[in-house]
């Protein structure tokens, strides 16, 4: 029977073990329970116990602890065969094990062959999340838990993973094993990229009509001592930011303070957001409490040492001059470093080349809660594009003129120079209807240079993206010719012209066309197309005789062309369709001249064949199995052919070899190998000639952007009978006939049409305060000339009849009301933080919006409060200032204050003596006491018994004791 321990332990086989007084105790139990167990001990212990005895003296069965020598007793190691060696994993498991323990807070996707696959722990929990079934693999140590899917349903998968889930994610690829020994995988399988929520390069699953940032926030001095949850009550502390978006290469830096972060956070949007690994420990740490208001995914990176601008040159397409690099701060040094560092490491190292940095200056500031009040990218309720304001005026025909549009109405300038730049070219695409929709047209045919770009910078370009720039830098040239037809003498067409540089790009556009085969990239999609329909109907073929109802929506829906992952792909052996034309180099061209007399040879032999054996149906093939075979079938299988090789057979054909059409068909293999390297030398020689022309045609693409924009905003301007503003820098803001730009299109829709309200503020009357009823449109018209001031900085045609704006440096609003409750706070209470944030920050050029101050109190404290803000714009910020209140008392207070700067407006409601009433949204000068919110409660259905109640508090008849 097998011993206890410790004799078959692990731990007893080493050379000379040595056993303590201890351990006898346990031989001493042993010897009472298997007498046999000492008899079969190892020599050394038999021996000890032979020289505690007599010869011949009778055997003890057991021995007292007396009898056993004291002190430590040599032990010698256990014969190897009588230990169970410890069983391992197969070589591809314990490679993903490695990974997922190297790449602990990854999912890892590990490619076996034509799949993706997950194990262990993640297989269990992440496979149901993904949808795919998990399967049990039996192996040596154990069974392993696992699941996968195509590999080319990888964007498929990572965007559940990434973008939904908000998961990093590890792809281990196959690479080949170059130490091969008999038995071992071909492939060694590594990380290649480690992709996270901000790191995205090409993937089809990214938003197209949005930039995707990765953010780096330093925080210089984060060691001092914690902050207050609340931002504003901290003293300035200097933050750097630096962020960029790797699917276009855009990179960016800024200086600003730990107060005016969230006006950052709301204009650039990030997706990611990088701390220093030094903050993890500081949870109490002011800069949480802001990241914490909407969620951020936070990062956390260990820069080893800040790099010098002049270092980052390795990652930059081109270097940053030497008299830009003294003007970058400290902080904005650091946040770069650490961002680029930590790129180039969920990169793996691959090749990258940004942008050099830039920063955004002469920048309004919108702060997150006037972004999302004034809805300005997405609906306040349901969080949707579908009613923003970059839904209404987006009229944009490509993708980078989408994000360019984003981008701007996040980011409205505050330079009149360039304001007025863009209006002119707006004003001139307006006039000539035309020329307008031919650039139009023109800009159809472009691609999103910004990202094919980009996945040439990092090697991902293949043929199509070629086409693609090849038809980019055709539809320049010709919108340059069209340009510079119809519009010679003006200044802002020409100013576009100039900075296009066409030297470059056209020699490159040629020699794709006359390199690329284009019909031959066609033929091969059909292809694709063509297998990936013919798998799609076997697979729902199988689901249909086999599996059930629910196995059906795995399916993918509808035909698709299959997602080639590499070029290798494109030139893979059996595939007989070329990418590269012939006369693209002197070698294609000799080696297709070749190859035509090979298949002159191979027709030849086939018909030399056909006489010589006397098979008429003879046919000359290749299979991947069989190799060069001949083929026949009907009546010429009973020819005698015994000089051949038969290599298979069925009732109706037969399969030889044939030496001569075997040493035909190899030399014909040899030649096609060659046209493949060839092939790939010729497009390795264009992604290098486009790497050099990357500049050039990165500011061509941002002049095609920027003119789509400008149409876009003509063609909005001519649908909706939008005018021309007027930007200078006074302090004034003149509106007639202003309309709300979302609510008026909504009205449209329902054949309604929208009440226009003039707006003179912050001229005689730096401040209007406006009072009326519920629902007549107060807010409307708070928001609309907010809306309108945008629109006109950002250099769009506004919704008005006249528009002069004194340039504005940063809008502010508090409208609408909402709690916090994970942070422990009540709606006044958010109302309150809104409150000081403007009331600290706002200046004399800035635009404040206020709606209904102080109404989440009592109406005695409300009123204090209201009265208190409204004194403070007035006397102290001396801003322009729209603010809606149903506290009446503040009107006579202003009155009381001799604050003759404020203008009294309202709005009303309009009765015809039977009970009905109706809206007046146009606004009048004076005072408007009646909140009518009865007639707001019967509208919403309050009993009619409440209403009357309601009603008598109202008339007196009820009274508080």
């Amino acid at each position: 029977m097998p011993l206890p321990l410790p004799w078959c332990h692990p731990a007893a086989i080493a050379p000379r073990r040595i056993l303590t007084v201890s351990a006898t105790r346990s031989l001493h139990a042993l010897a009472h329970r298997h007498p046999s167990a000492l008899r079969n001990a190892p020599p050394a212990v038999s021996d000890w116990r032979t020289r505690n005895r007599g010869r011949g003296k009778k055997t003890k069965a057991s021995v007292t602890l007396d009898e056993l020598p004291q002190g430590l007793i040599p032990l010698e190691p256990l014969a190897l065969e009588h230990v169970t060696k410890k069983k391992d994993y197969p070589t591809v498991v314990r490679q993903a094990r490695s990974n997922m323990q190297k790449f602990e807070n990854c999912v890892l996707l590990t490619r076996v062959g034509g799949f993706y696959e997950l194990y262990f722990e993640q297989a269990d929990e992440f496979a149901p999340l993904l949808g795919i079934k998990v399967a049990i693999k039996h192996t040596n140590a154990g069974d392993v838990s696992m699941a996968g899917f195509p590999f080319f349903q990888l964007d498929r998968y990572l965007k559940i993973l990434v973008q939904d889930l908000n998961r990093y994610v590890a792809i281990a690829d196959e690479f080949p094993n170059e130490k091969t020994k008999s038995g071992d995988l071909m492939h060694d399988r590594k990380v290649s990229r480690i992709i996270t929520p901000g790191t995205l390069i090409d993937e089809n699953f990214m938003d197209p009509f949005t930039n995707n940032y990765v953010l780096a926030i330093h925080i210089e001095d984060h060691a001092q001592e914690p902050m207050h949850q609340f931002p504003h009550l901290n003293a300035p502390l200097p933050v750097g930011l630096a962020w960029l978006d790797l699917s276009t290469g855009q990179f960016y830096t800024q200086s600003t303070d730990l107060s005016a972060l969230p006006s950052y956070l709301a204009r650039i949007g990030p997706r990611e957001i990088v701390l220093d690994e030094d903050l993890q420990a500081s949870k109490d740490h002011g800069i949480f409490s802001i990241l914490a208001e909407d969620r951020h995914l936070i990062t956390y990176a260990n820069a080893l040492e800040i790099q010098k601008v002049s270092e980052w040159s390795p990652m930059l397409e081109s270097p940053i001059a030497p008299r830009v690099e003294n003007t970058f701060s400290p902080e904005e040094v650091a946040a770069g470093s650490t961002l680029l560092q930590y790129v180039k490491t969920r990169l793996q190292g691959s090749n990258i080349k940004l942008q050099p940095p830039s920063r955004q200056l002469d920048m309004m500031g919108i702060d997150k809660n006037t972004m999302r009040a004034l809805e300005v990218k997405k609906t306040m309720r349901e969080d949707m594009l579908t009613g923003s304001l970059l839904h209404t005026v987006r009229r944009t025909v490509t993708k980078g003129g989408a994000r360019l549009l984003d981008n701007w109405l996040s980011s409205p300038s505050t330079s009149l120079d360039v304001i007025n730049a863009r209006l002119d070219l707006v004003t001139f695409m307006l006039n000539d209807e035309l020329l307008r929709e031919r650039v139009i047209i023109l800009l159809r045919r472009s691609h999103d240079s910004h990202r094919l770009l980009q996945k040439f910078a990092f090697g991902r370009g293949d043929p199509d993206d070629l086409l693609g720039l090849k038809s980019t830098v055709y539809a320049t040239q010709e919108l340059v010719a069209t340009l510079e037809q119809d519009s010679e003498e003006e200044a802002c067409i020409q100013a576009m012209i100039t900075r296009i540089n066409l030297e470059g790009p056209n020699d490159l556009a040629k020699r794709i066309g006359d390199a690329v085969d284009e019909e031959g990239l066609m033929q091969q999609h059909r292809l694709e197309d063509g297998e990936v329909g013919e798998m799609q109907a076997l697979a729902q073929r199988v689901v249909n005789s086999e599996g059930s109802t629910e196995d059906s929506y795995i399916l993918p829906k509808g035909t698709r062309k299959k997602k080639t992952t590499s070029i290798r792909e494109y030139y893979s052996e059996d595939n007989d369709t070329w990418i590269m034309k012939p006369g693209a180099s002197p070698t294609l061209e000799r080696l297709h001249r070749e190859l035509a007399l090979l298949q002159n040879e191979k027709q030849k032999l086939g018909e030399d064949l056909k006489m010589r054996l006397g098979a008429e149906s003879l046919t000359l093939r290749f299979t991947p199995g069989m190799g060069h075979i001949c083929h026949v079938k009907g009546k010429d299988m009973k020819l005698n052919l015994s000089d051949v090789r038969s290599v298979g057979s069925s009732k109706t054909t037969r399969s030889f070899h044939h030496p001569e059409w075997t040493k035909l068909g190899q030399q014909l293999d040899q030649c096609k190998i060659h046209i493949r390297a060839a092939e790939q030398r010729v497009f390795q020689e264009l992604r290098e000639e486009v790497i050099r022309n990357i500049v050039k045609l990165r500011r061509n693409a941002a002049v095609l952007d920027e003119l789509d924009v400008a149409c876009s905003f003509a063609t909005l301007a001519a649908e909706k009978q939008w005018t021309r503003p007027i930007l200078n820098k006074t302090f004034a803001h003149k509106v007639v006939g202003g309309r709300h730009p979302t609510v008026e299109g909504g009205l449209e829709e329902e054949g309604r049409s929208f009440i226009t309200n003039d707006c003179f503020v912050g001229d005689v009357k730096r401040t209007w305060l406006i009072t009326g009823p519920n629902m007549a449109g107060k807010s409307t018209f708070l928001r609309q000339n907010a809306l309108i001031t945008i629109l006109a900085q950002v250099g769009s045609y506004v919704p008005a009849e006249y528009a002069e704006i004194g340039l504005v440096d940063h809008i502010f609003s508090r409208v609408g009301s909402a709690d916090n409750l994970y942070r422990d706070q009540s709606t006044f209470m958010v109302e309150m933080l809104e409150t000081a944030t403007i009331l600290k920050h706002a200046t004399q050029r800035s635009f404040v919006i206020m709606d209904e101050i102080g109404r989440g109190t009592t109406p005695e404290d409300g009123t204090a409060v209201a009265f208190a803000c409204l004194h403070q714009l007035y006397h102290v910020n001396k801003c322009r200032t729209l603010f809606a209140t149903h506290f009446h008392d503040l009107t006579d207070m202003v009155g009381k204050e001799e604050m003759e700067g404020i203008g009294f407006y309202c709005t009303d409601v309009r009765e015809d003596g039977k009970g009905a009433f109706r809206y007046d949204h146009r606004l009048r000068e004076g005072v408007n006491k009646r909140s009518h919110a009865l007639k707001v409660a019967k509208l919403a259905g309050l009993p009619d018994e409440a209403i009357a109640i309601a009603q008598k508090v109202l008339d007196g008849c009820i009274r508080p004791v």
